[in-house]
């Protein structure tokens, strides 16, 4: 068990019998303020807007945890890493692949339920993240978060990740039409660069 502010949770790599609490997880979020994205000759600039009333985003069942769920160890290059609570609950999970070609170790999907934010159960997640990416031999981690998503871009950007991308065309045609796919990248610790966690 690993102890996190005073709350056990067991992390592990997924097994087949999590798979369907994996795919009954709140992911939704409530926030009050967004990153408004504008596009520049040069590239893009971010600025974080309130809203009024609060944003508040359910991902659609169809879409979320789709083929993302690989479990035990079946696929060497990807890993669905699971944190379990004491009552046998699943506080979150995070799901990862590796490209050898360019040495990234991309987060598919991370999620933690309601109940178990705030408490680093997602920094833990991404912990085993990064422990994966350095068996793989992985130079960077990368993950992609809608700009409306203002906690989860926090979080990243105080696990070490920065901004590296945009795309504006992302979700078009789905639900989340006109949000901003947003993209950060965070060296893997022991490799050149800041962003160690």
């Amino acid at each position: 068990m690993t102890t996190i502010e005073d709350m056990d949770y067991e992390f592990r790599t997924a097994r087949p019998d999590d798979i369907e609490a994996i795919k009954a997880l709140d992911g939704s979020f409530t926030t009050r303020t967004v990153f408004q994205v504008t596009v520049t000759e040069a590239g893009f600039a971010l600025r974080e807007v309130p809203v009024h009333p609060p944003v508040h985003k359910v991902f659609p069942a169809e879409d979320t945890h789709d083929a993302h769920t690989p479990v035990a160890e079946e696929d060497p290059h990807s890993r669905t890493f699971v944190a379990v609570g004491t009552d046998g609950s699943l506080a979150g999970f995070a799901a990862v692949s590796h490209a050898s070609w360019n040495r990234r170790l991309t987060v598919e999907d991370i999620e933690v339920a309601p109940a178990h934010r705030g408490r680093g159960v997602g920094r833990a997640l991404i912990g085993r993240a990064v422990e994966f990416a350095g068996e793989c031999g992985a130079g960077h981690i990368w993950l992609e978060v809608t700009n409306i998503n203002a906690p989860a871009i926090h979080a990243y950007q105080r696990m070490g990740f920065t901004f590296c991308g945009l795309d504006t065309t992302l979700y078009d045609g789905t639900p989340a039409s006109g949000e901003q796919a947003l993209y950060m990248s965070m060296p893997c610790p022991g490799r050149s660069g800041p962003g160690r966690i």
